[in-house]
């Protein structure tokens, strides 16, 4: 037997992702949805860089900084070891590309684009806003990078503590970093059923340069 079913009103819909829209207004308010209907971390984000020779990577990592107000162009900011993996990519290849995906809002942001280093004293404000315990576990940490034992690494996470414990901060450390990124591309998606998806992208060459949109067959 057949399973086709006819489609309903809400699949025939027109797109509700408006033309001329300024993505970064469209982003906070997607954002705004994520932060009351998201269940877990709704500033969780997959991070995808690559080498000089275009080997990908991706991992999931926190937006902690969003907005015209980032840099100039406006952008999407995250901190990381700069000596990790993910550190070392981006120092080779300052490009990369975010996924947001709000699974139980049904709805996705692709963001593509250049980074750019956020400033000694950025870093400095963002780890010391961290819980004591996070700085610790951060700076003891060789991230990335092999571990004999666990307990090598669970031996500097005390000596640290007991070192910073009295003044209640520890130094940042020099490789601990964030980085912005300014985006030249923008892709908002919404999920419908039977892959009838809503999809527009926001493109600019550059910075300083105007946006310009479509819509995506799905």
């Amino acid at each position: 037997m057949s399973d086709a079913t006819p489609l309903d009103d809400a699949q025939l819909a027109d797109s509700v992702l408006p033309a001329g829209a300024d993505p970064f207004v469209l982003f906070e308010e997607w954002f705004a949805a994520a932060q009351v209907g998201e269940l877990n971390d709704p500033n969780a984000m997959a991070l995808a860089t690559a080498t000089p020779d275009a080997a990908p990577s991706a991992r999931m990592v926190l937006l902690k900084g969003h907005g015209k107000g980032e840099i100039a162009g406006g952008g999407f900011t995250f901190f990381t070891n700069a000596e990790s993996r993910k550190g070392t990519h981006i120092r080779a290849n300052m490009q990369a590309a975010l996924l947001f995906h709000w699974k139980s809002l049904r709805r996705q942001i692709r963001i593509e684009g250049p980074l750019v280093e956020v400033s000694p004293e950025r870093a400095d404000a963002y780890f010391h806003s961290r819980p004591y315990k996070s700085q610790v576990g951060s700076a003891a940490s060789d991230q990335s990078r092999p571990l004999p034992e666990r307990q090598t690494y669970l031996d500097r996470v005390q000596e640290l503590w007991a070192a910073h414990e009295a003044e209640g901060k520890v130094p940042r450390p020099p490789h601990w970093t964030g980085f912005t990124l300014c985006p030249t591309r923008i892709e908002f998606w919404i999920d419908r059923d039977n892959r009838l998806h809503d999809r527009r992208e926001f493109i600019r060459e550059s910075a300083d340069a105007p946006w310009s949109d479509t819509l995506l067959y799905p």
